[in-house]
């Protein structure tokens, strides 16, 4: 190539490509270039500065267990690990039909016939379903009711979201929700962030009759034993994958979900994996409801979701065919038991514990809030402080009878046997999920080996060529990147610990805020987006957040050029911004 152009290095070439006037030949003060070695050793003492405590804290984030054959092979495989959003349907059939089999199974466990290929995490999720029910009961009015129990992290995504939309978010309890003219959707989380559960079919039912839409915030695994938010009445369930597989990593990147009945399904924001027939009649896999992607519907596009986190819901996805619906209840059973035996012990002990339902978490009220999670950090555990005079423990599938009985005795308590959990019948799931036989038929790992290598066979990755059609998640992931994300000081911290056990994190992100601020050239980098059309869509916000400063609000067009990616004309209507293409 640079034959053909007359030049002798790539050097020149960048010089002949870029003009003179955007030229920038100042020396950036950025850290020395180091080796790999030397890189992943300074990273090694960069991140050896957190406490890796076990967590109870919960709130959306648990401990999980990586079958070793889905980590040795999928997260540590380059194979899988480059793949992204397939736009190209024929060299992506692979991850295509294990995503099939995701969507299939967190559509049988919302009780609802369609699902998504995964959005980017839960809080997402539940600001793309608001956005949706708005889509969807259009002329309803411009509130929408959010549990006031909810994870705080959905409560902060769902208010930031519905500002330039210009909704009003109501945050009261579920059983004050008023169901008035001007309500287009509510949502309600189960279990709710305090561990407690609730029948909601009532509200769900009132919501329809009232012609606003129901949505319900769900815990995967919880679905296993608990009635499905379809068969209670909820027009879309939302959540995370999280605990199917994939490590805390200090609060992500995790697969969401969104499951909603078939008559929505061109309001759904994402993708959806359709299976479909080839030239020759053979079955095939597709990407379906393509029509009201962003490319085609530009400014008129519901959502600017483009990609989804595809390696994430690929481990989610091997994880739930790993262990079936069976190996699923079994772990959720387990969960529910520890829950309850440890509910029962801290009452025995005279701590005043929050009335159940409950599923994996315990909230309670000591004497004095700060001794007790004292008492637990030095026998190596994170509970979490709700500020309220509560404390919660949550158990999951990583917790052992000894590990329960280590933690009760830091807060002086004994370990006393506990009768089965007393769920009402209403809350009760009779109906059966995940019948498709790939759930049924890998369950030794030879088996399992040979499915993901065959799956694998039938993609192109980087292992293979180049990629075509240029996208912001076709890149290749070092190895010297990978290793580390397995590490415990990245992957088993929890997002909310207590920052006196984050100074490690907090370097290796100020480090690399500063580099990337120097390289741009900007006053300050967030590293919130987790996509590109998230970037997008905060740089939008900080440009609308700096004219509502200068009192200059009424400056609201965003001028979009049309050879422009589909997301950017949907960020600058969801910031708020009227687009004028050119």
């Amino acid at each position: 190539m640079l034959s053909a152009l007359g030049l002798s290095s790539m050097t020149d070439l960048l010089f002949e490509a870029i003009p003179d006037a955007i030229r920038n030949d100042d020396h950036l003060s950025l850290r020395p270039a180091a080796s790999e070695s030397e890189a992943t050793a300074a990273l090694r003492q960069m991140m050896s500065k957190n406490r890796v405590l076990k967590s109870a804290i919960g709130a959306g984030y648990h401990n999980c267990l990586i079958p070793s054959v889905i980590e040795r092979t999928v997260f540590r495989n380059p194979g899988w690990y480059t793949q992204y959003t397939p736009y190209q349907a024929e060299i992506s059939q692979g991850r295509m039909e294990v995503l099939l089999a995701w969507q299939t199974m967190i559509a049988d466990l919302c009780g609802l016939p369609l699902a998504g290929a995964s959005l980017l995490d839960e809080p997402t999720a539940a600001a793309e379903a608001m956005a949706m029910a708005r889509n969807i009961a259009r002329g309803k009015g411009n509130v929408f009711l959010l549990d006031v129990d909810a994870h705080p992290q959905t409560i902060a995504v769902v208010l930031g979201r519905a500002v330039p939309m210009g909704i009003e978010v109501r945050v009261v309890s579920p059983e004050s929700f008023d169901f008035g003219d001007d309500v287009f959707g509510c949502l309600v989380q189960m279990p709710n962030t305090t561990g407690r559960l609730h029948d909601h079919s009532g509200v769900a039912d009132a919501a329809r009759a009232a012609g606003a839409v129901p949505i319900a915030a769900v815990d995967p695994l919880l679905l296993t034993l608990m009635r499905s938010p379809g068969e209670m009445g909820f027009e879309i369930a939302v959540g995370s994958a999280q605990r199917f597989g994939v490590p805390m990593g200090f609060g992500g990147p995790h697969a969401g979900f969104l499951a909603t009945q078939s008559n929505h399904v061109r309001r759904m924001p994402g993708r959806i994996i359709g299976v479909s027939r080839d030239a020759e009649g053979r079955p095939a896999l597709r990407l379906t409801v393509q029509t009201r992607e962003q490319h085609i519907r530009r400014d008129k596009a519901t959502s600017n979701i483009c990609t989804s986190q595809v390696l994430l819901a690929v481990m989610s996805g091997f994880y739930g065919i790993w262990h079936g619906p069976e190996g699923l209840t079994e772990i959720a059973e387990r969960v529910r038991d520890l829950a309850d035996l440890a509910a029962n012990s801290l009452e025995a002990a005279g701590f005043a514990v929050e009335a159940g339902p409950r599923f994996d978490t315990v909230a309670f009220r000591p004497e004095h809030v700060e001794n007790t999670l004292s008492q637990a950090e030095e026998a190596g555990w994170n509970l979490r402080d709700f500020g309220d005079g509560r404390v919660g423990l949550t158990v999951d599938e990583t917790f052992t009878l000894q590990d329960l009985e280590l933690i009760l005795s830091a807060l002086g308590c004994t370990l006393l046997p506990t009768q089965s959990s007393n769920w009402p019948e209403s809350l009760v799931r009779s109906s059966t999920f995940m019948t498709y036989a790939v759930f049924h038929t890998h369950r030794s790992e030879t088996q399992m080996l040979r499915l993901i290598k065959r799956l694998e066979s039938r993609d192109l990755s980087l292992c293979h060529s180049m990629i075509p059609l240029g996208s912001c998640t076709m890149k290749l992931n070092a190895a010297s990147e990978m290793d580390p994300v397995s590490w415990p000081e990245f992957s088993a911290m929890h997002p909310f610990a207590p920052e006196s056990q984050t100074e490690g994190w907090k370097e290796f992100l100020a480090d690399l805020e500063r580099s990337l601020a120097e390289v741009t050239g900007f006053a300050g980098v967030s590293l919130q987006p987790n996509a590109g059309a998230q970037g997008e869509y905060a740089g939008l916000m900080t440009i609308r957040a700096y004219h509502e400063a200068r009192n200059e609000s009424h400056r609201n067009i965003c001028l979009v050029p049309t050879s422009a990616h589909g997301t950017n004309p949907a960020s600058a209507v969801m910031a708020g911004m009227t687009v004028v293409p050119l």
